[in-house]
C-alpha cells in the first residue's frame, strides 16, 4: 500500500509539473501535394501527418478548389485523412479558386482569426488558432526581405495581446544567418534547431522551415523533442515537428 501511495505521488507531481502529456507541433510546407517524384497525393500526406500524432499542425502552399487541383478542397481531404480539423486562409486567388495556408488541430480551437501580411510579390496571410493556454499561428512569409521584416512588428504585436505562450511557425523563406532571422529572434525563439536544414527535400541544405515560440515571463516551455522529419519525397521541403510541455 506504501508503494502505491508513493507512486502516486510521484504521478501527481508529474501531472502538475508538465501535464498529461506534450503538446506536438508540426510544420509542413506541402507545396500544394506535388511530391519531388512529380506524384500528386493528398492521401499520403495526411498518412505521414497522422502517423506523428500531431495537437496542430501549420500547413503552406495550399490549394483551395483551384483548376490544377480539379476543383478539390485539398485542405479538407488531407485533415479527413488525418482525423483533425481544418481551417483554411487564402492568400491570392488563383486559377478559380484560391491558394493560401491553413492549420489542422486535433481538438477544436476557441477562436481563429485570419489576417494579411507584407507581399509584394505576392499577397501572405497569417492564421491564429486560439486555446484555452496557448496560440498558434501559421504564416507563409514573403521571397522579399524587406516584406519579411515589415510582418515581424505586425507578428509581434499580435504576439503580445496574448497573456500566453504563441507560437507561430510555417515556410519563413528566410535562413538563419539572414536579417530577418536575426530582428525576428529577438522576441521569438526557434523550438527546432535551424542547423537541421529543412529544404531542398531531397538532399537539404539550408534552413526555411521553423516552430517558434514567444513566452510571455510567467510561462514556461521545456522542449522534449524537435525535429525534422525524414520524408524526402512528398514535397520540396521536410516537415518540422517539435515536442513541448507547458509549464
Amino acid at each position: 500500500m506504501k508503494k502505491i501511495i508513493i507512486a502516486a505521488m510521484a504521478a501527481a507531481a508529474a501531472f502538475t509539473s508538465y501535464g498529461k502529456s506534450p503538446l506536438t507541433l508540426m510544420s509542413y510546407n506541402i507545396h500544394n501535394g506535388v511530391g519531388i517524384d512529380n506524384v500528386t497525393d493528398y492521401n499520403r500526406i495526411g498518412q505521414m501527418i497522422k502517423s506523428h500524432q500531431p495537437d496542430i499542425v501549420a500547413i503552406q502552399e495550399i490549394d483551395s478548389v483551384t483548376t490544377r487541383s480539379e476543383g478539390r478542397y485539398v485542405l479538407g481531404e488531407i485533415a479527413e485523412t488525418a482525423g483533425m480539423n481544418e481551417y483554411y486562409a487564402p492568400a491570392i486567388n488563383f486559377k478559380g479558386g484560391k491558394y493560401g495556408i491553413g492549420l489542422l488541430c486535433k481538438e477544436k480551437p476557441q477562436k481563429i482569426r485570419r489576417f494579411a501580411l507584407p507581399g509584394s510579390e505576392e499577397s501572405r496571410a497569417l492564421i491564429i488558432a486560439e486555446f484555452p493556454n496557448y496560440a498558434f499561428a501559421c504564416t507563409h512569409l514573403s521571397l522579399t526581405e524587406a516584406d519579411r521584416e515589415a510582418s515581424i512588428e505586425i507578428i509581434n504585436s499580435l504576439a503580445q495581446e496574448y497573456q500566453m505562450p504563441f507560437f507561430i511557425a510555417g515556410d519563413f523563406n528566410a535562413k538563419p544567418d539572414s536579417k530577418f532571422y536575426s530582428l525576428f529572434t529577438k522576441t521569438f525563439s526557434p523550438l527546432n534547431n535551424p542547423d537541421d536544414p529543412t529544404f531542398p527535400a531531397a538532399k537539404p541544405n539550408i534552413t526555411i522551415d521553423y516552430i517558434m515560440s514567444y513566452i510571455p515571463t510567467d510561462n514556461q516551455v521545456e522542449t522534449k523533442q524537435a525535429e525534422v522529419i525524414n520524408e524526402p519525397k512528398m514535397s520540396d521541403h521536410r516537415p518540422v515537428i517539435a515536442k513541448i510541455y507547458l509549464h
